[in-house]
């Protein structure tokens, strides 16, 4: 048996080595693409125009091209073993995309540029629907693979910078690079901006929360996402262990197995995800990479502030949480219904037990000491009655906290059966996680702060009777862990849209004979609502909320007041009120709220966030505070502490990026200083998405400190979502480093003397931010040819058939371009890579004739981080968008009038007025920081995959639609079939341009 499995695995090798030779991926021909290309209306990397004078250096990333060059030629195999034909269109088309990469580096000029797009686009036409389906099926698993690869290559980038590094700068734990906690504790010490003290008391106190969401912008399976992070171990792995051992022939076995096993899978989700399977997705971030990221990222900031500062973190303090939307985002989403927020909830504290009781076991194991307990130690053994553990007190008390956790997730269980849960989460794991007996007739643990007390009476025991060592093992960590998530994992955050709730207490009014409250003025709702939550009385009997004739809406709204008054308060963070506008919608929350129970003197109350999202609700938000503010009642009850969340994606639809931006910054200094005129701490939550379109920014560090002045100040929320969550948090090493850079950015943020903008540059930027709104504004809501031209020339209206999230696309679905969320609005630019929603405005917006107007853009490009930080971030997406293949788009899938494909054009000529714009104010600056270089070869590696997807998908679309148009019935069985499979390909085909693209929505 043994000879039989050396020959199996001797002919492995040999095979692999074949590969190797044959790979899938011609790196060879990569490398030529990385010349110095000039500034044409054919390129997509302005990045490299902006860097005149130096070329782009690929050797770093050799590494990164080997491990693609593995991936590939794995790939490679199990494609032309199943369908060579699938295998040969592949190359070639790949190869015209190496060969258009290589022409544009190399300056050719427009006409020859076309040459290999060309081919592309004439071998699109010949590809048959099975062959769509299989090509776009290669090439976007060979994105994802090169995603797999960069993952692990980032990690390397960061060690080798280590390394790099001067000895006396390479101690402790965590990197010395500037967005990390040990380059910025080195920084501030060094340059003398904060005393050790200064820096650690400030990092004790700070508080940055990051909030999980639903958005459907992840647009693969979450089993290939674990897969993925899988093949991103084991390259980690392979590069630790020789080339001729036994541990590496047997990982690339395992690489074959997984990219073997994920080709063999469907990667197309057949159905819409329920919102508790989306919750599921968020759980199981936590439970396999947050679990044992946090604390051990935790153990390194301990080490390195005892390092540099000279003092431990406190054993609770926690620099960073994590809280949910999924489950509690019902805006505009009717799946998440007040039963469906209740079993998200329970069904988060049944993982959290279910951790926690793993966890406890572990300890049990691990603490087996008979002698030396602190006072407190011994009274709290004695208040355990059942334990056969008499002499051992540590282990008495965790076994009784396992028959309590154990209960917990019983508890748990039977509730989510009551609930006929549809989550399948109902296997029954006590006996599975090791529990003892007698759990049965043990209490449940529901609050974090019960558990605390007596987990810090264990380690302070230990620590005093000489155990310092174990009371800094497991038990540190479980400690920490609880700290960060309670027993709930994560609190949920409730957000519903304003109309919703002055919908229902108009119906309320109505029923109780006082008039329509929707037809009062605000300043008779703001009477009405403060003089009905100074009353003790409720406004009717809850009980009652079935027989009062209500419409369903009303009744659910109030449902949903109902279940979260049942909730726990630790299991529920924000009331986000979207789409707020007036002092009244904050109000009208708090008097439902009231309505079942939920004050601030019951202790109970969620506090109330307002968001403000459009143009004109960021202009007004200061004056709603004030309103708010002014009101003594009102800031006894929220206790001097505020909240307020500002959307990013909805403002720059609704007025493009640069209006978008500016409004932001001034209302967040305006609101700030209203707060500090009322004694008010203010926090700012930051509705960010993935995308530059919707408020992403990749430098994080630098956007953190680019904030206005006054808006931080240590207190710092902001939302993950999608593909971001994936890209963040996806491996723990990952993870880790996300936190440390969200950690380290918030406390050199704390002292940073931040650049006021002076009335000149206010001004500039008041005419910049019209300029760029008119422009925006009259393209997509003035003109009449937009609207037919954006569902023509992108995807649009297929993506409905992607099933990558359970909330709908439009709020009403009966609506237009206005109605649209933000997210499909960004996706499907993104689709087509002409990025719209992220530069639309800004080129009108930058363009000036008169010199001295230029040079006060060029002085604040130069001296104003938040100035330079916007126009990198809009330098960067342009950096992704392609002219040529816009351009396609158009010829295959709008309508050949003159009309339309003139507007085309005029896009495409907005597209080089922005570029040169842009150009103007930087003066071909190079834009600092590893990230943009890895960013830059990255698109290097990744054009000559996405370029054929993006070809075949117009192609694909064009053939679809013409499948439309033809009337039913008319179509025989075959052709039936052939779409169908189109359809396939197309949904693959939009996975794939995600891959790509490193974003989506």
């Amino acid at each position: 048996m043994r000879s039989l499995w050396l020959k199996v695995w001797l002919c492995f090798k040999c095979m692999l080595l074949v590969a190797g030779k044959a790979a899938f991926l011609d790196v060879s021909l990569l490398k030529t693409t990385s010349k110095q290309h000039n500034y044409t209306s054919e390129t997509s990397d302005l990045s490299t125009t902006l860097n005149k004078g130096g070329s782009l250096d690929m050797t770093p990333h050799c590494p990164l091209l080997n491990d693609i060059e593995l991936l590939s030629g794995i790939l490679g195999d199990i494609v032309e073993s199943e369908d060579p034909r699938v295998h040969y269109l592949y190359k070639q088309l790949r190869q015209y995309g190496l060969d258009r990469a290589s022409e544009l580096n190399d300056g050719i000029n427009a006409t020859d540029g076309m040459k290999a797009l060309g081919k592309i686009i004439s071998l699109a036409k010949k590809l048959n629907a099975n062959e769509a389906l299989g090509v776009m099926r290669t090439f976007s698993m060979a994105l994802n693979l090169v995603n797999a690869a960069e993952v692990h290559h980032s990690v390397r980038l960061m060690k080798a910078r280590e390394i790099d590094l001067d000895s006396d700068k390479t101690c402790g734990p965590l990197p010395m690079v500037e967005d990390s906690m040990c380059g910025t504790i080195d920084t501030l010490l060094k340059e003398k901006i904060a005393t050790a003290d200064e820096i650690y008391q400030q990092l004790v106190k700070q508080k940055v929360e990051i909030v999980l969401t639903a958005h459907p912008t992840e647009v693969n399976r979450r089993t290939h996402l674990r897969k993925f992070r899988k093949v991103s171990e084991i390259l980690a792995f392979l590069e630790i262990h020789p080339n001729d051992t036994y541990e590496r022939s047997e990982a690339l076995l395992k690489l074959r197995c997984i990219i073997g096993s994920l080709w063999g899978s469907d990667e197309i989700r057949r159905t819409k995800p329920t919102v508790q399977k989306e919750a599921l997705g968020g759980i199981a971030i936590i439970e396999s990479v947050l679990w044992e990221a946090v604390p051990a990222y935790l153990r390194k900031l301990d080490a390195q502030c005892q390092l540099t500062l000279g003092k431990r973190l406190p054993v609770d303090a926690v620099p960073i949480r994590f809280a949910s939307w999924i489950g509690g985002d019902r805006d505009g989403n009717p799946n998440v219904t007040p039963s469906v927020t209740k079993e998200v909830v329970t069904l988060q504290r049944l993982h959290a037990a279910k951790l926690f009781l793993r966890d406890f076991n572990e300890l049990y194991n691990e603490i087996a000491i008979s002698s030396r307990y602190s006072p407190e130690m011994d009274k709290l053994a004695a208040q355990v009655i059942e334990s056969s553990d008499t002499r051992e007190k540590y282990r008495r008390v965790i076994g009784n906290i396992c028959k309590r956790l154990a209960k917990t997730i019983k508890v748990c269980e039977a509730e989510l059966s009551e609930m006929s849960a549809t989550s399948g989460e109902m296997e029954r794991s006590v006996d599975n996680l090791g529990a003892v007996d007698g759990w049965q007739r043990a209490n449940p643990i529901w609050d974090a702060d019960e558990l605390m007390k007596e987990l810090r009476i264990m380690y302070d025991s230990l620590s005093s009777t000489g155990f310092e060592l174990l009371a800094s093992g497991t038990l540190l960590d479980i400690i920490r862990r609880l700290a960060t998530f309670g027993m709930t994992l994560v609190p949920l955050d409730i957000r519903e849209e304003s109309t919703k709730h002055t919908i229902t207490i108009d119906a309320i009014t109505r029923f109780l004979g006082i008039g329509s409250y929707k037809e009062w003025d605000e300043e008779t709702r703001l009477n009405f609502l403060q003089g009905e939550l100074a009353q003790k009385r409720p406004l009717f009997r809850s009980s009652d909320i079935n027989k009062m004739g209500f419409h369903q809406s009303v009744v659910k709204t109030l449902e949903t007041f109902q279940v979260i008054s049942s909730l726990r308060p630790e299991s529920l963070g924000a009331y986000v009120i979207s789409q707020a506008q007036t002092a009244s919608d904050v109000l009208a929350v708090m008097l439902l709220q009231k309505q079942f129970g939920m004050t601030a003197k019951s202790g109970n109350m969620m506090r109330v966030v307002p968001l403000f999202e459009t143009l004109v609700d960021l202009e007004n938000a200061p004056k709603r505070l004030e309103t708010l503010f002014s009101m003594p009642s009102y800031t006894g009850a929220i206790k001097s502490k505020q909240e307020i969340m500002v959307g990013y994606s909805d403002s720059a639809k609704d007025a493009g990026r640069l209006a978008a931006c500016w409004a932001q910054y001034n209302s967040q200094e305006l609101m700030a200083a209203v707060a500090k005129k009322y004694g008010i701490e203010i926090t700012f939550f930051h509705g960010k998405g993935g995308t530059v379109g919707r408020g992403g920014n990749p430098a994080l560090y630098r956007a953190v400190q680019s904030h206005p002045p006054n808006t931080i100040n240590g207190r710092f929320r902001v939302t993950e979502q999608g593909e971001m969550i994936t890209k963040n948090f996806g491996a723990p090493s990952v993870a880790e480093r996300t936190i440390d850079i969200y950690t380290s950015a918030v406390l050199r943020e704390s002292f940073t003397t931040h650049v006021e903008p002076s009335m000149e540059w206010r001004k500039q930027m008041s005419i910049i931010s019209k300029l760029s709104c008119e422009d925006y504004r009259y393209l997509v809501c003035e003109e009449p040819r937009f609207v037919p031209y954006f569902r023509q020339a992108t995807p649009e209206l297929e993506l409905g058939i992607l099933n990558i999230g359970s909330r709908p696309a439009k709020r009403n679905p009966k609506g237009g371009i206005e109605s649209l969320r933000a997210i499909p609005w960004t996706f499907a630019w993104t689709q087509t890579r002409t990025h719209l929603s992220a530069w639309l405005g800004v080129g009108a917006g930058l363009h000036f004739d008169n010199p001295k107007e230029l040079e006060t853009l060029r002085t604040m490009y130069t001296d104003w981080p938040w100035f330079r930080e916007t126009i990198d971030l809009i330098a960067m997406i342009l950096s992704k968008t392609d002219f040529s293949i816009s351009k396609n788009y158009d010829e295959q899938l709008v309508d050949k009038t003159k009309e339309l494909l003139g507007l085309g054009e005029e896009v495409r000529d907005k597209l080089v007025q922005t570029r040169q714009a842009v150009l103007a104010v930087t003066q071909s600056t190079k834009v600092a920081g590893a990230h943009v270089a890895l960013l830059r070869s990255s698109s290097t590696i990744r054009h000559p995959y996405v370029d054929p997807i993006n070809i075949v998908q117009a192609e694909i679309l064009k053939r679809l639609r013409s499948f439309d148009q033809k009337e039913k019935g008319a179509h025989n069985g075959n052709e039936l079939e052939q779409r169908e499979l189109l359809k396939d390909a197309l949904v693959v085909s939009v996975t794939g341009v995600a891959a790509g693209m490193c974003n989506s929505g």
